[in-house]
């Protein structure tokens, strides 16, 4: 079924909206404390915590191009996509507690292994979800507008969930005197609404007429994938530009619980709420001005936001205290657009592409989209465990006390200030070279 046949009702954009309740859950939760966990209670080396972190995502990258073919195959063949959306939620809980059910009494070596095997089966799990969600709102909407309408209701959601997770889930693991277990415990409930989010959405995905497809080898799947790259020049220029901003986010989130216990001496909850809650404002805001002036302008005006708020936090060495919740929620309030512009302007990319090609490829651009998000978010820990090594950073076991050295906390303050926001300039040049606006979508819808 195509968009044109389909009628954007408000329980249609419900329903797509409460699964970034699992997405941002997942998106958010393991970036915020996965590292932490291994260099802080598993005793891991800040390095080899990088590593591991990285190998999972990898595999990550290496499975979503399939995923996303194998879906677009699903829609063919089954009419619908939801097959694959239900798997992934109904298997990410499970896979998820075990990667935070490391048992105290192993030691570093066998405990990484354990994380590593866990965290990667849980990213296989929410790769077969997040890929076809992806892909819907290309055969949800038509139209310039009312993507970004579909996508803002995301986007407010996603920024809920953004903030019940980054704030949230520390408080329950921190309410525990032993970090395993509080770390358990946190994995338990934040696994089950995770997964609820992704079932309840997976219903979005509605059944359609099947037809006739030809069989695809998993080569097959890599091919469609690089095919879609080299057709489409809009479809690079915006998904370089999200991999870089997927670094740099992913970079400050990883470090922010570094920057909450070593420079503010605090929890983090508050330093997500600062975030969070400009976010949650701003990303209906967002959209009326795109409205006005284009996703185009708006992005990089939302972008520049986030650049100049990171930038301004490298005063923390210097000067470290409260004053950094103001410029983190200016940063917050341009996450809310770096966001929603950039996925509700893939799926005009996708209706170009089927405009100008004449084919229906919503799952392999979601596949290759999800690829590229899931790479510039892994760069983005393991960065950050570069800098912490290359810093001195000292690792620990469960409430092991230590004291780190000046090096580190300077190494801290520049991973959640200069470099993203260097990363951000980045994303800006690569994003000079996207060439669609309103005129282009609405011919090709």
């Amino acid at each position: 079924m195509t968009a044109s046949e389909r009628v954007l009702t408000r329980k249609t954009i419900a329903t797509y909206a409460i699964g970034s309740l699992g997405t941002g859950g997942f998106g958010t939760l393991p970036g915020l404390v996965l590292v932490f966990y291994l260099t802080d209670t598993l005793g891991i080396a800040a390095l080899a915590a990088g590593v591991l972190v990285t190998i999972a995502k990898v595999w990550d990258v290496i499975i979503d191009p399939v995923i996303g073919a194998r879906s677009d195959r699903s829609l063919a063949k089954h009419g619908s996509r939801r097959p694959y959306m239900l798997a992934g939620a109904i298997a990410l809980p499970v896979f998820f507690v075990l990667t935070f059910a490391v048992p105290a009494s192993v030691g570093p070596v066998v405990a990484g292994i354990w994380v590593l095997l866990a965290f990667t089966i849980t990213a296989t799990a929410f790769s077969l979800f997040q890929v076809p969600y992806i892909a819907l709102p290309a055969e949800l909407a038509s139209g310039y507008d009312e993507r970004t309408r579909l996508i803002s209701a995301r986007v407010v959601v996603l920024t809920i969930a953004i903030l019940l997770f980054g704030a949230g889930a520390p408080e329950i693991r921190d309410s525990f005197d032993d970090e395993h277990l509080g770390y358990l415990v946190m994995a338990i409930v934040a696994g089950l609404v995770i997964g609820l989010g992704m079932f309840v959405s997976s219903f979005v995905a509605r059944k359609g007429a099947p037809t006739e497809v030809p069989q695809f080898s998993v080569a097959d799947n890599y091919r469609k994938g690089l095919h879609a790259l080299r057709r489409s020049q809009p479809f690079r220029a915006l998904l370089f530009t999200f991999l870089l901003q997927g670094l740099a986010t992913g970079l400050m989130l990883a470090g922010a619980q570094y920057v909450a216990r070593w420079v503010l001496d605090t929890g983090v909850t508050i330093l997500f709420l600062s975030l969070i809650a400009p976010a949650i404002l701003f990303a209906p805001l967002w959209a009326i001005v795109s409205r006005r002036i284009g996703k185009e302008r708006t992005f990089i005006l939302a972008s520049a936001l986030f650049g100049i708020a990171a930038l301004s936090m490298t005063l923390l060495i210097w000067f470290p205290g409260a004053w950094l919740y103001a410029p983190v929620a200016l940063a917050g309030a341009g996450y809310a657009g770096m966001q929603s512009l950039p996925m509700s302007m893939l799926p005009d990319v996708i209706s170009h592409d089927a405009g100008t090609h004449g084919q229906g490829s919503a799952g392999t651009f979601g596949g290759v989209w999800t690829a590229g998000e899931t790479t510039g978010m892994a760069l983005g820990a393991t960065v950050l465990t570069i800098v912490l090594a290359a810093s001195g950073y000292l690792e620990s076991v469960g409430n092991q006390v230590v004291v780190q050295p000046g090096s580190a906390i300077v190494g801290i303050v520049l991973s959640f200030s200069v470099v993203p926001a260097a990363i951000i300039a980045a994303s800006l040049i690569s994003f000079a070279r996207y060439p669609l606006r309103k005129a282009d979508i609405d011919v090709a819808a």
